[in-house]
């Protein structure tokens, strides 16, 4: 390999090929840039310049044609100087080896706050013109790139959705590496170079992203380049991995399993052929790579050692070097802005120019603003541009999906049969595997729980994809698989979430009280299809389906740590046109809900079902039906037909559900003269006012449900004020709901809906006190005086319960062998 500008032999965990030791902090030139790099150095320069303009400048005096004055510059100034020269640095000898070699590449910016460098190249590149022809390639262009930076009105100063080639923010630190792995998952063409902060790599999940080449098959997945860009500070401290010796940074890769290659300086004579080299030798590694794999079944692919670059260049490199007597260049200072704005401090003024004409503006744009045509021509044809990569917007392709009746329950005899809803659904994943994997567009994602969650049956067509050592016992594992599973669910959701952005169909399975782990990560995906959605371009994207198992209501096995349904409560704080909620109550309902959520488009489907055996309900075409409207009243539990109710008894969720038809049953028995009306909600947004989401009920609709006077007694599967939300805007005030209640330990499964007042016993008590202090008047002495006997005999019940358990270790006969038979 050459090593222009090296000084050490490289072997694997030694010295890179381009290492070499020029260490200076600050950008003092002492080797002039070779021919070879000349363009490609002023190339740098405009972009440079690009993004210096767009943090200080307005519209008035883009390219210096007369001395700056305090009227161009912005009165506030906003982003991240420190990143951005070197995010620039590398993007620019991106071009030069995509246009050498012909590569479909996608940059991804760890560091999303040096959004100026990416919109000043996909400007350079003539993409953003292409996007948003206002913003022209020329003077009048160039000034409104300018003002609109981070401006009332304007453009963010991350790498924002409004940024052609974008499929990753970075304003969160910590998911780079993961969107770029899941991002070429079944794209053997595609190569994303990864950009890698040192401080993002302080991050707990990219720290663990790292591992995620111990799953990528090189020939059926396309190929991650990480560099690790060290400028050595975040806002205020110096970065770990900047801090350690080189040794021990290079061992500390060598372990991760990847080849590093050190490039570090300052000096533009230096970097640009050290850096160049690095590159040539990892698209040469990786073109072998991808040879040698092709010629091997892709079950057997053995893992290779990927290539990486670590470059150390100084932050906020080839700014000014001091201000205010303060080391600005190589320091900690020049993370964001690096110098006050000239309106506060008027002698920063001529800094500023200074600062700006030191990229030479003039011999870089023509008379018109345009960057000269051998500039120009650095550019990659636009097909390969990276901001233009179809990658970064894919158009929706649907996917092929089976009937779901067939993989149902025919005739579940209202509760008589007992099965597992996740196995039913594991059935159908099974299918949709089938059906889709000639297209390789579906996978499912989860940290090690898939057979744990009863989702086996996709076993039976597929293996989990891995491609670390195997040994003689392991099972259902080989190195090309549909399913991918990792005991963080950081990796898995960053997985899923980059294979969604370029074009992929998947889901996350997890238990659910650990699904928090991951409530930031959704959060920021949600915020990105929210802004998709504003943004004419930019084309919907394949849904988030999260699937939660085992849930709060069976996990007395494992105590009180796994039992949280409070997930919910964040998802609904989003935007209604993105978020849908699920709790199907059996497992026809749960196929019929996971059948529309892999059918729909740009939202997060969140559907909470059970694994373990469990009572079902209704027929597959009831299933139909009731799912298709969301809510319904269950007329076979109910039985106020013809009539006014007395008391509508309400549940959402399959425990839930168990336990109100329950109490259901008991009340009918008890006291036979009180109507009840039964009703089961499984998409929780129809709880919510129409003009608040896209599936809420018309307030008349809602009201002839739930009426706006009769008590509801709501059995819901997460905690009662979520509901008591929802639903606040309606008309009544009428909903008196239990759930989750923050109590729970290791016990038995029906101990758990007792510790939290949400069993059959605890919601018969409700409906005896809304009949003595809400309805007595409304009705007949037989009904109305049942009550109070009904109380004690349940109170009685809770009690043997109580002792039952303390004595037995399980739950009562009468609990576990309940059937409907009414």
């Amino acid at each position: 390999m050459p090593t222009r500008g090296a000084t050490t032999k490289h072997k694997l965990g030694e010295a890179s090929p381009t290492k070499q030791t020029n260490k200076k902090t600050k950008s003092d030139v002492t080797v002039p840039v070779p021919e070879e790099f000349q363009l490609l150095d002023k190339f740098w320069k405009a972009s440079n310049y690009l993004s210096v303009g767009q943090i200080y400048l307005l519209d008035k005096n883009p390219l210096l044609r007369r001395k700056l004055e305090l009227a161009d510059v912005k009165p506030r100034l906003l982003g991240h100087f420190g990143t951005t020269p070197g995010q620039n640095f590398i993007y620019c000898h991106l071009n030069k080896l995509i246009c050498e070699r012909n590569l479909s590449m996608i940059y991804i910016s760890g560091p999303g706050h040096g959004g100026p460098a990416i919109v000043s190249q996909v400007y350079l590149e003539g993409t953003y013109s292409e996007y948003y022809p206002n913003i022209s390639e020329d003077e009048q262009g160039m000034a409104k790139l300018f003002k609109q930076f981070s401006f009332p009105g304007g453009i963010p100063s991350h790498v924002a959705p409004e940024t052609p080639g974008s499929m990753h923010e970075g304003g969160e630190l910590g998911y780079s590496l993961s969107h770029a792995f899941g991002a070429v998952l079944d794209k053997p063409d595609l190569m994303v170079a990864c950009v890698v902060g040192d401080g993002e790599a302080e991050t707990g999940p990219l720290a663990t992203s790292w591992h995620a080449n111990k799953f990528l098959n090189p020939k059926t997945d396309g190929v991650v380049l990480p560099i690790l860009h060290l400028n050595g500070y975040k806002i205020d401290n110096p970065t770990l991995l900047d801090r350690i010796p080189d040794e021990e940074l290079k061992a500390l890769f060598v372990g991760y399993g990847y080849e590093p290659i050190l490039v570090e300086g300052s000096d533009p004579g230096i970097m640009h052929p050290a850096f160049a080299s690095a590159l040539n030798y990892c698209a040469d590694k990786i073109k072998e790579i991808k040879e040698n794999a092709a010629m091997v079944d892709s079950q057997e692919v053995k893992r290779p050692t990927w290539p990486m670059i670590i470059l150390r260049s100084p932050k906020g490199w080839t700014g000014p070097k001091e201000v205010d007597g303060l080391t600005i260049e190589g320091s900690y200072r020049s993370h964001q802005v690096p110098m006050a704005s000239p309106q506060e401090n008027p002698a920063h003024l001529g800094l500023l120019e200074q600062w700006l004409l030191s990229y030479e503006p003039h011999t870089l744009f023509d008379e018109q603003g345009r960057l000269l045509p051998e500039l120009k021509a650095l550019v990659p044809p636009k097909e390969l541009r990276m901001g233009n990569n179809p990658y970064t917007n894919p158009h929706y392709t649907p996917l092929i999906l089976p009937d779901y009746g067939e993989f149902g329950i025919a005739d579940p005899q209202r509760g008589t049969v007992q099965s597992s809803d996740a196995t039913h659904l594991g059935y159908f994943l099974k299918r949709v595997i089938e059906l889709n994997a000639k297209a390789r567009n579906f996978r499912i994602f989860g940290p090690d729980e898939t057979k744990s969650n009863r989702l086996g049956a996709v076993f039976d067509v597929t293996t989990k994809q891995f491609l670390g050592e195997r040994r003689p016992g392991d099972d259902r594992m080989s190195s090309d698989g549909r399913v991918m599973e990792m005991l963080s669910e950081h990796q898995c959701q960053g997985w899923l979430e980059g294979y969604l952005l370029t074009g992929g169909h998947g889901l996350i399975n997890s238990y659910e009280a650990f699904i928090h782990i991951i409530t930031s990560m959704f959060n920021q995906h949600a915020k990105w299809m929210k802004m998709c959605n504003d943004i004419s371009w930019r084309n919907e994207l394949p849904s988030m389906n999260i699937l939660l198992s085992s849930h709060v209501w069976r996990q007395d096995h494992n105590g009180f740590t796994h039992q949280d349904p409070g997930f919910l409560g964040h998802v609904v704080s989003k935007k209604p046109n993105i978020i849908r909620v699920y709790l199907p109550p059996d497992a026809n309902c749960l196929l019929s809900v996971f059948h529309h959520c892999l059918s729909t488009r740009h939202k997060v489907n969140v559907v909470v079902c059970g694994k373990h055996p469990a009572p079902q309900w209704l027929t597959v075409e009831e299933a139909r039906g009731h799912c298709a409207a969301g809510l319904g009243i269950w007329d076979w539990a109910s039985n106020d037909k013809g009539g006014e109710p007395d008391i509508i008894m309400a549940c959402a969720g399959d425990v839930p559900t168990l336990e109100a038809l329950a109490a259901t049953s008991i009340v009918r028995k008890r006291i036979p003269g009180l109507k009840i009306r039964f009703v089961n909600v499984v998409n929780l947004m129809k709880l919510v006012p129409q003009s608040l989401h896209p599936h809420g009920l018309s307030d008349n609709h809602f009201d002839s449900i739930f009426t706006t006077k009769k008590p509801v007694i709501f059995a819901f599967h997460g905690v009662p004020h979520l509901v008591e939300k929802l639903v606040y805007q309606r008309r009544g005030r009428n909903f008196t709901v239990r759930g989750y209640n923050e109590e729970g330990t290791i016990s038995t499964a029906f101990d758990m809906t007792v510790m939290n007042n949400i069993d059959r016993f605890h919601l018969v008590i409700d409906i005896c006190d809304k009949i003595e202090h809400d309805i007595f008047e409304r009705l007949t002495p037989e009904t109305k005086y049942a009550a109070v006997y009904v109380r004690q005999e349940m109170n009685s019940m809770l009690v043997k319960h109580k002792k039952y358990i303390a004595e037995y270790g399980v739950d009562m006969d009468e609990i576990t062998e309940w059937k409907w038979d009414i």
